[in-house]
């Protein structure tokens, strides 16, 4: 028993860091600098001045940020859903992948010609950097939440291009020598991670769908976590049978999102929660995992800065511009888009994949993905506010809604639907009598601004509103709120 009071201290001391992090988000509202990058240095002068917390190792660290990352993705998925992603599947599939490729194929060419990389540390550099991650461009925008394509485009990116980034780091590790035969081997893991991520995704999605439908659980706190679970389960199944897990949770998350099912806003709640936890884990590990001097050693700081500076006004801009080309978007969300392609955890994660196989000049590339990432977050992040702004990107503030009215149910209520009045709807500035609905439609809950809004003939909707409403034909009542074109 003589470990009970140390135990008990570290206990309080990790709660008060965590108690810190949660509470970062008011440092964020203030300096515009996302949280992720408070954690990034806080941990990494941390490691410096305590050597000791780095003791986890590289290959744990990689595991836990694996677990965390699976379930990042997972919540993601949910939060994009079917319906959002449907419209744009086409522009973030092909953004995810084309533009991971350019990415890494654009970085690798000018990590050797003007920084002095050998190629294959190059082409590992460049692929590190690749993948993008809008949860820092949400996390500094606050309570403003992006809408419209450009917001779905993001998220989708993101979610696309992280699965694609690791499969492509782990064909390129799992090659080896040069020639047509290394490449070729390359690429066919590559296109086997996709193929058995995208089949075993859709499954495993259709087969959570089910059991949340139709197999119920004694205690409504079994829920989260049997989906949870399911989450993981599909990860390691999918990355067994040689496909990306990545991917297939990320597919699995969208095909739930819209889901109507028991206990579904708790089950959302659950992994929401779960993935703020996991990014900050993650964050943390990786900060941990190098000390910031390290990371600054040698010219390691100079040469990062270089490549960011190639990454933010070079390659994104110009390259990663022409993928977006065909894309439908105006002109100031298609900046939006180029400039928001920041850096997260997984190209750290990726760097910790360089790190563990032992390729050449790992050590130097993973300071580089380290000081990149920190750079990518400070400087592109802090920016993001300012240029929505001047770019004039949709956005609607999400003020904070504490209080929830709501009825539980023995069966799932047939016919009763939620819509959001869009601007330009038929819907918008129309009193409820004045709407064509028929008479089995019956309109019973108006939101506005989180506050209710007494349902009467004369109530006129506005743009933003929320409405519950009883009706047989939800996609005939839908089109009244949905805006033209839309």
């Amino acid at each position: 028993m003589h470990d009970v009071i140390p135990f008990a201290l570290v206990i309080a001391v990790a709660s008060v860091a965590l108690l810190l992090a949660v509470g970062s988000s008011r440092i964020t509202a203030i300096t515009q600098v996302p949280s992720p990058a408070l954690f990034l240095i806080a941990a990494s002068v941390a490691a410096d001045l305590f050597p000791d917390l780095g003791a986890l190792g590289i290959e744990v660290d990689q595991r836990i940020v694996t677990l965390a990352l699976v379930v990042i993705l997972f919540d993601g998925g949910m939060h994009i859903g079917l319906s959002r992603f449907r419209p744009v599947a086409g522009s973030v599939l092909w953004l995810g992948v084309a533009g991971t490729f350019v990415t890494a194929a654009g970085l690798a060419a000018a990590a050797h010609w003007w920084f002095g990389f050998d190629w294959r540390p190059a082409l590992l550099l460049g692929t590190a950097l690749a993948p993008t991650d809008p949860a820092t461009v949400f996390s500094v925008l606050g309570r403003r939440e992006v809408t419209g394509r450009s917001g779905t485009l993001l998220e989708g990116e993101a979610g696309a291009n992280d699965p694609v980034g690791i499969a492509l780091m782990i064909a390129i590790l799992g090659s080896s020598g040069g020639g047509f035969g290394a490449v070729a081997h390359g690429a066919g893991e590559f296109v086997l991670q996709m193929v058995v991520g995208i089949v075993l995704g859709i499954a495993g999605g259709r087969v959570l769908r089910w059991l949340l439908r139709h197999l119920p659980m004694p205690n409504e706190a079994l829920y989260p976590l049997r989906t949870i679970a399911f989450a993981l389960l599909l990860y390691g199944v999918t990355t067994v049978a040689h496909g990306s897990g990545f991917l297939a949770v990320l597919l699995a998350g969208i095909l739930v999102g819209d889901t109507r099912a028991p206990y579904k806003r708790e089950i959302e709640h659950f992994t929401s929660g779960l993935a703020s936890l996991a990014e900050i884990v993650a964050f943390t590990l990786l900060g941990l995992s190098i000390p910031l001097s390290s990371a600054f050693h040698d010219g390691r700081g100079a040469l990062a800065l270089g490549i960011a500076a190639v990454l933010i006004l070079l390659v994104r801009p110009i390259l990663v511009g022409l993928v977006l080309i065909p894309v439908r978007l105006r002109r100031g969300e298609r900046a939006f888009v180029l400039w928001s392609g920041l850096k997260g955890v997984v190209p750290i994660l990726l760097g910790t994949y360089v790190v563990v196989e032992g390729a050449p000049d790992a050590d130097r590339i993973y300071a580089v993905v380290f000081v990149v990432v920190l750079l990518s977050v400070v400087v592109q992040g802090g920016l993001v506010p300012t240029l929505a702004r001047r770019w004039r990107v949709p956005m609607r503030v999400v003020e904070p809604e504490p209080w929830a009215m709501g009825m539980r149910f023995r069966d799932q209520p047939e016919g009763l639907h939620r819509y959001v009045v869009e601007s330009g709807s038929p819907a918008d500035g129309t009193t409820l009598r004045d709407l064509p609905l028929d008479e089995d439609v019956w309109v019973s809950v108006v939101s506005r601004a989180g506050r209710m809004v007494q349902v009467r003939g004369g109530t006129t909707l506005t743009a933003g509103d929320e409405v519950l409403a009883i009706a047989s034909d939800a996609a005939l009542v839908a089109g009244l709120f949905r805006a033209p074109g839309s």
